[in-house]
């Protein structure tokens, strides 16, 4: 496969059209049939791959940045007759297991910033169904805030994975029904095992979608809904939204090189290394938030967050191999510090509230990465406010105690801000550190204690901030050993084994999402029933029908 980028801008998009009217704003999905991101399939009936879903997921990012008075989107199809059939079956039939599972992943991530967009920046989603919405179809609907289907006898919601593919819903489609929506267990039941789903009012009174409408005026109602749903949004009416240029990017065959994020890859060791590094020039001394506004996608935050969301994207789908990412640090901290406080104290303002969600969503990413994460700090590093948050995301992190010889930089601290008590949830509802902490809630009061000092090598030992401290005489031999044995390890166990570990605490809907699509995929989505020769999703369109191993295990 050649590599996938997931960059692209509207007047480049070829399934999805942009529309704008006021405070409202028209997303229809137009999928091009012949424009796939592999050979060997169509992309009929509107069904996606995942160069469908870059798209998406693009819009969504602009229209939080470019388009602040935007307060409602309404998601639609510009098809007749048909709103989504899902993701492709031939593509998934086709794909390999390593693909699927990144494609699913990244479509939740979609449409879970689908439902953040709504919930955080009051940029709410209004999903207009006319035509049949089946499997992921329907699972892009279940991401709006309010679903309204047409009541013309061809209109109708469905989940037929179990009885037509011998796979589950990949993108939230069991949960959301279950948890978001309330139906009730029995119903869910039912409605996930008929082919033909669920159509008129019965779609309403078992709570599928939220409201029908007769055919002839189905556009009118769908349009006053929008604008009603806008008095819901504290979203500006007059500000200037900011452009969202293509990445400054580098792609070599060993390193990838932005302007503030490099990417060095070892592929004889299967070790990438990420490096952030800060702005050379402190934030002016007396900024206001209207000027550094001005600065559009060139502040620091902003495209800093940016780039990496784009190389954690790159490295997920095209470096399969690659089983560690460390992450490193350069530059002042104070720097650093300056734009972590400017973000934090200008909430109130659309954009630098819009920056903070962005990087709230980005170190969920990283979170949800398959892959051993690491952090090194090193002198010259700079983990503070949000860039410390990749602390306390990672499997390990080692700090060096000291300096090493010949280097005169000094010895490494790690500082804590405020952001670092609440501005960046996990999936499971609370902090890195309330997560880390989980068993000793007390250290998260110490930490609270020693916000907005330098925390030395010694101390963060002590308060438990960091895995493990050395000396610069183990530094090397003790980074190398815990490489070469991650190396000798199952890739598979150690994605188990660190999904399993990762999210401590408290339950959520994102979180069985997330776990009960690792379980699915890394089973149900392997096994003869479903990619057997005699499989479902082998033989689907064939007019054979599968032959299933009938043993329940």
């Amino acid at each position: 496969m050649d590599m996938i980028d997931f960059q692209t801008k509207p007047d480049k998009y070829k399934h999805w059209k942009l529309a704008f009217d006021g405070p409202v704003a028209t997303l229809s999905m137009d999928v091009d049939p012949d424009i796939t991101l592999q050979d060997g399939y169509a992309l009929k009936l509107n069904s996606y791959d995942l160069g469908v879903d870059i798209e998406l997921y693009d819009a969504v990012q602009r229209l939080r940045f470019e388009h602040p008075e935007i307060k409602t989107v309404i998601m639609t199809s510009a098809k007749e007759k048909v709103f989504c059939a899902g993701a492709n079956i031939k593509m998934l039939g086709g794909a390999t297991h390593t693909h699927k599972v990144n494609f699913c992943k990244f479509t939740n991530e979609t449409r879970n910033a689908i439902e953040d967009a709504s919930e955080f920046s009051a940029q709410r989603y209004l999903c207009a169904i006319r035509g049949t919405a089946a499997g992921g179809g329907y699972e892009l609907a279940l991401a709006a805030d309010y679903i309204m289907m047409a009541d013309d006898g061809n209109s109708a919601v469905s989940l037929p994975e179990v009885p037509l593919l011998a796979v589950l819903p990949g993108t939230g489609g069991l949960t959301r029904i279950v948890d978001k929506r309330k139906v009730r267990r029995d119903l869910a039941d039912v409605f996930c095992t008929i082919e033909e789903g669920v159509r008129g009012k019965r779609a309403v009174d078992w709570r599928l979608v939220d409201e029908v409408v007769p055919g002839s005026k189905f556009d009118s109602a769908v349009r006053e809904k929008a604008l009603e749903m806008t008095e819901t949004s504290d979203r500006p009416s007059d500000a200037q939204g900011i452009a969202l240029p293509p990445l400054m990017k580098n792609i070599q065959q060993n390193n990838i090189t932005y302007q503030c994020v490099s990417v060095d890859i070892d592929r004889a060791s299967r070790v990438v290394t990420v490096t952030i590094r800060a702005p050379e020039i402190d934030i002016p001394a007396g900024i206001t938030v209207e000027e550094a506004v001005t600065k559009g996608a060139e502040f620091w935050p902003l495209a800093v967050c940016r780039e990496l969301d784009d190389a954690i994207l790159h490295l997920r789908l095209n470096e399969l191999e690659t089983g560690i990412l460390i992450f490193k640090t350069e530059g002042d901290s104070d720097v650093v510090e300056a734009y972590d406080g400017f973000i934090s104290r200008n909430q109130n303002n659309w954009l630098m509230r819009e920056i903070a969600l962005y990087w709230r969503r980005t170190l969920k990413r990283i979170d949800l990465t398959s892959r051993t994460t690491l952090a090194l700090i090193e002198p010259g590093s700079c983990f503070v406010g949000v860039l410390a948050e990749l602390l306390f995301s990672v499997d390990r992190s080692y700090m060096l105690e000291g300096q090493f010889e010949n280097d005169d930089r000094t010895a490494p601290t790690i500082q804590l801000t405020a952001v670092n008590f609440g501005s960046y949830l996990m999936s499971n509802g609370i902090t890195r550190l309330e997560t880390r902490f989980l068993g000793e809630p007390e250290t998260v009061d110490d930490c609270k204690k020693v916000m907005g000092q330098s925390i030395d090598a010694a101390a963060c030992d002590k308060l438990g901030l960091v895995t493990y401290i050395l000396d610069d005489i183990d530094w090397d031999d003790e980074i190398r050993m815990v490489i070469e044995e991650r190396a000798s390890f199952s890739p598979d166990c150690l994605t188990g084994m660190e999904a399993n570990l990762r999210f401590a605490g408290p339950e959520t809907m994102e979180t069985k999402i997330f776990g009960r699509l690792t379980a699915w995929q890394n089973w149900i989505f392997q096994r003869p029933n479903a990619v057997g020769e005699k499989g479902a999703l082998s033989l689907y369109g064939t007019g054979a029908r599968p032959e299933y191993d009938l043993k329940r295990v």
